[in-house]
């Protein structure tokens, strides 16, 4: 494998980014769409948004947050033809150090539960399932058609 490169998000990557994130989830409602995903997060913490990259070719992307008592991981996503290399491994490693260098002592994420394959996966990075209830409340109506 050539050299993997992880770095913060630049304006630039917005497409590619799009384009994994497309080819990575099957998601239809608006707020979670690529592109307001993207105009939200830069707006507030750029340095917490982190993608890889081989060979220039954007490959993966992972959003971090911090509000000060937890973090969290969103939307961690690896290029189908690149999995199973230590890609996502890496992404995620490079967010938990920005978010420890912060004070951070905890990070969080939330996975759909069928999707056991990805529970495995942050099972080997030292996640555990935790015994708790998500709930949502959506608190604006989202752009889009």
């Amino acid at each position: 494998m050539t050299a993997l490169d992880v770095r913060a998000y630049a304006d630039a990557d917005e497409p590619a980014v799009v384009a994994l994130w497309d080819a990575c989830f099957a998601e239809t409602r608006a707020w979670n769409q690529p592109r307001e995903l993207i105009r939200r997060k830069v707006a507030v913490a750029r340095d917490l948004f982190l993608v890889a990259t081989l060979d220039r070719r954007i490959v993966g992307a992972v959003i971090a947050g911090w509000d000060g008592h937890r973090g969290w991981l969103y939307h961690l996503a690896v290029a189908p033809d690149v999995r199973r290399r230590g890609i996502g491994s890496r992404l995620v490693r490079a967010a938990e150090d920005l978010l420890q260098a912060r004070g951070c002592p905890k990070v969080n994420l939330q996975i759909v539960a069928a999707n056991r394959e990805v529970v495995r996966f942050y099972e080997r990075l030292g996640f555990a399932v935790e015994e708790r209830v998500s709930m949502g409340k959506r608190l604006a109506t989202p752009p889009g058609p």
